[in-house]
């Protein structure tokens, strides 16, 4: 039975299943509506959150679910369960998988709890919505009345597929925090007490990381947004403006999360080293807080941003997980993709990482394969430059993403509808494949960077 409602402040948030051919728990936390749940909590909202992906959730002792392997940095798998493939990729011969909680689990959460005045739902990649669309359905199942807000990645690029098909009441794009306070004025009726300034990352509230029952990792951001126009990245269409913290201020908050036993930090950014000056000033004042923490960067390092001192400073605060975003060696496609690195700013920051005393198994470095046009002979190329200059490939899988410049040329090439359904923006698929790259060369290249690594 259902608690008795009393009209309140009550919002229920919740980010939703991944449905796709694999994940992996990257220290991956859903950064944006843990920061709008305490922007929310500011204003006097009374939150309540469901995290369908974490693996600490109290619904694991009743429905005796066994936990999935955790390394000792806290990354590992999320609960799984195959399901049955969408149409439009039944004829990939992978098997397909519902990541996080189970179903039954999540709608006796959602039942438990009293109905909320809203509910905000996020959205991660445009291919993983189908999660997104059953928990709204889960939502309007237990609360018909209640309006839903979506929000997100899914909901800013593919705003018209979310508009048509996710069943929520309203689709919030872009930076969603005014946009949230004011419509949930409209709604409800009452008026937010305190605005942050988008202008001024500092002015928000740090994200709600208490909401959640067990706390191993965290991440951090110290910007929004990316100085370089990358052909294939859609972190213009997402931040349009580039705009950064006071470092002084990220490492007060790096400071709390280890007061508070936190061991691992993923740092979110998309530039997190773009401006040198600022990188130095953040390193400098972690070293001189002194916090036992590993830090990791998974979202990838500009090359040009790691100096001598930039190096030294990384190793010494102890950065553990290094992604340099090299994309790849040859010269045309850096200089046509945004040319926000060449192949002596990534020689220059390996060096540089070496003398500072990271391995070559340390320094792990992004290629992407299976762009617009791209040949297999391009990433055979760049997985050898990459280990000649002594670091470790690893192969990533372009996935088109609207609205992007690359975009226009994807959807040409692709043997896929890409603008009519996002399941085939899906890297795993290969969207762009060709006879220059193709499945089987796919799975040579791959066999290519493990080889003698």
């Amino acid at each position: 039975m259902r608690n008795t409602y009393k009209k309140g402040k009550d919002l229920l948030l919740i980010n939703p299943w991944i449905y796709d051919f694999a994940a992996y728990d990257l220290w991956a936390k859903p950064l944006g509506i843990l920061s709008l749940a305490a922007l929310l909590e500011k204003n006097g909202w009374v939150i309540r959150y469901i995290d369908c992906l974490d693996v600490y959730h109290p619904a694991q002792k009743k429905y005796k679910l066994k936990e999935p392997k955790r390394k000792r940095d806290h990354r590992g798998h999320f609960y799984r369960e195959e399901v049955v493939k969408p149409p439009p990729l039944r004829g990939i011969p992978r098997r397909f998988y519902r990541f996080g909680l189970p179903p039954e689990a999540f709608r006796e959460t959602i039942q438990s709890f009293p109905p909320p005045q809203a509910v905000l739902v996020t959205s991660g990649m445009t291919y993983w919505y189908p999660g997104v669309h059953e928990v709204i359905g889960a939502v309007k199942e237990a609360f018909p009345s209640v309006p839903v807000i979506l929000g997100g990645i899914y909901a800013t690029l593919c705003a018209e597929h979310a508009e048509e098909h996710a069943g929520a009441d309203f689709v919030i794009t872009g930076w969603g925090e005014i946009q949230i306070l004011k419509l949930l004025e409209e709604l409800i009726g009452i008026s937010p007490s305190f605005f942050p300034d988008l202008n001024d990352l500092d002015s928000f509230p740090s994200p709600a990381f208490g909401l959640y029952p067990h706390l191993d990792y965290c991440c951090v951001i110290t910007s929004r947004g990316c100085p370089f126009q990358c052909a294939y990245c859609a972190s213009p269409l997402l931040n349009p403006r580039f705009i950064k913290r006071d470092p002084h201020h990220v490492v007060n908050e790096i400071a709390r999360l280890a007061d508070h036993g936190v061991e691992d930090i993923a740092f979110y950014d998309d530039a997190l080293l773009a401006d040198r000056e600022f990188a130095i000033a953040l390193l400098q004042g972690i070293e001189e807080q002194g916090s036992k923490i590993r830090f990791h960067a998974p979202n990838g390092l500009h090359a040009r941003g790691i100096t001598e001192e930039v190096a030294h400073l990384m190793r010494q605060v102890g950065f553990a997980t290094i992604r340099l975003g090299l994309e790849t060696a040859s010269p045309e496609r850096q200089l046509a993709t945004g040319g926000k690195v060449s192949n002596d700013d990534f020689q220059s920051a390996v060096q540089n990482l070496k003398q500072a005393g990271y391995a070559p198994q340390e320094i792990g470095t992004y290629i992407l394969a299976g762009l617009p046009g791209q040949e297999r002979a391009e990433v055979e190329e760049t997985v050898r430059f990459v280990k000649e200059c002594g670091a470790r490939p690893y192969l990533a899988e372009y996935s088109p993403l609207p609205g992007t410049p690359l975009w226009e040329e994807a959807v040409r090439v692709s043997p896929f509808d890409l603008g009519g359904e996002p399941l085939f923006h899906n890297n795993t698929i290969l969207p762009c494949r060709s006879e220059g790259l193709a499945w089987d060369d796919l799975q040579a290249l791959k066999a290519m960077v493990h080889r003698d690594t």
